[in-house]
């Protein structure tokens, strides 16, 4: 394989999560419009409607969060999948940089968060890893509009950034957002997945072979009490990397899935989850109370001192080296981007609160961090550049 060949997927990739970036902020723009509209209260009913399939009756809300996204999760789990075999992610030195830069930009979002709701004496210290997600789509989305004003490489780091991110994300999801762990449900899942592990070294290729099984994994997950989008990850890592028969077989399901992902599977969460109702005092509460500022300051100071901090220490060790294109100065920029949590940093506030005050809090504080990371990086990343071009040390 040429360095142009494996430099395709991961170029179609960052322009697909661009557009998606803007469909994502579309969607989102129109869940506040309409909550806050007079047709407000039929923006809630719509989500509360009740949906029964085969055992499982749930809201619609739920049957995006727990069902739709887990297309979202499966094409987070293919691009982990391809990064570890053909990526970045596959040589050591390479990975190490934006792997720790990664730990720290996961760590320090939570400290930052305990230590403004301590400070505050506020609740909400269960939601610490509510900024510790990066939202790639958002993220890749805003340095998207600033042209060949950043270079490939910039991109290339944020992504393998936040891919890590993810990865450590879903971690968290697991361990500590898994609610009355089923043994037996658990032990199902396994065995699903032991089967499709089975037709892969059969060499079975056929992804229709795949999905009811997939839909049973899916299945087995949601009963067990683990999160359900687990198993999309699972799925998506247990896809082979390199040919089967002579089919791309992840390379195929990517070029199918992953537009809608980005354009149905997360604009209808964004839809259903970022439609706050900011009357009756719910915005002045959010403001005022500790936990909003908390989010706040976890991905804008939490994100930007994480990543940068851990990037430069790994350089300083001579653990890891930056791409190609990046230099140290730029590295606050990148923090402060990797600071935009949208997606799934609303995704673990929903796992964190019930319904609520609280709920209402951590997501206004994940809408003004967002937008203040995705004002603050560009921004950082231009003046840092143009100082790099006026013969400023990087």
């Amino acid at each position: 394989m040429s360095l142009r060949d494996s430099l395709d997927p991961v170029v179609e990739f960052l322009h697909e999560e661009a557009a998606g970036g803007a469909a994502l902020l579309a969607a989102a723009v129109v869940a506040l419009v309409w909550a806050n509209s007079p047709a407000g209260d039929g923006y809630a009913a719509l989500w509360e409607t009740q949906l029964v399939v085969g055992p499982l009756s749930l809201d619609l809300r739920h049957w995006i969060n727990d069902g739709l996204m887990v297309v979202f999760f499966f094409v987070v789990g293919l691009e982990i999948k391809r990064e570890l075999v053909a990526g970045d992610l596959r040589d050591t030195r390479t990975a190490t940089l934006p792997a720790l830069a990664a730990v720290g930009g996961v760590a320090a979002p939570a400290v930052v968060f305990l230590l403004v709701i301590t400070l505050g004496g506020a609740e909400g210290a269960g939601g610490w890893a509510i900024p510790a997600a990066t939202d790639i789509a958002f993220a890749v989305g805003v340095l998207a509009l600033l042209g060949d004003r950043v270079s490939a490489g910039v991109r290339l780091l944020l992504l393998t950034i936040a891919i890590v991110d993810d990865i450590l994300a879903i971690v968290i999801i697991a361990l500590v957002y898994t609610d009355g762990l089923s043994v037996a449900w658990l032990g199902a899942s396994v065995a699903c997945l032991a089967v499709v592990v089975g037709l892969r070294r059969a060499g079975v290729a056929r992804v229709a072979a795949y999905v009811p099984l997939g839909v049973l994994v899916w299945f087995t997950v949601h009963e067990s009490g683990v999160h359900a989008t687990l198993a999309g990850v699972l799925l998506g890592v247990l896809t082979p990397a390199r040919p089967v028969a002579g089919r791309p077989v992840l390379t195929d399901l990517e070029h199918r899935l992953h537009p809608l992902s980005a354009f149905v599977a997360v604009p209808l969460f964004a839809l259903a989850n970022a439609g706050i109702d900011l009357g009756g005092g719910v915005l002045g509460d959010a403001i005022a109370n500790p936990l909003t500022w908390a989010v706040v300051a976890g991905l804008v100071v939490g994100k930007l001192v994480g990543v940068t901090g851990a990037a430069r220490l790994a350089l300083r060790a001579g653990v890891g080296r930056l791409p190609s294109g990046v230099t140290r100065t730029q590295l606050p920029g990148v923090g402060a981007v990797a600071g935009i949590g949208f997606t799934v940093s609303l995704f673990i506030a929903q796992l964190a609160f019930a319904e609520g005050a609280l709920l209402d809090r951590a997501k206004v504080g994940i809408l003004l961090g967002s937008a203040v990371g995705a004002g603050l990086g560009p921004a950082l990343l231009v003046a840092l550049g143009r100082g790099r071009a006026d013969g400023v040390t990087p």
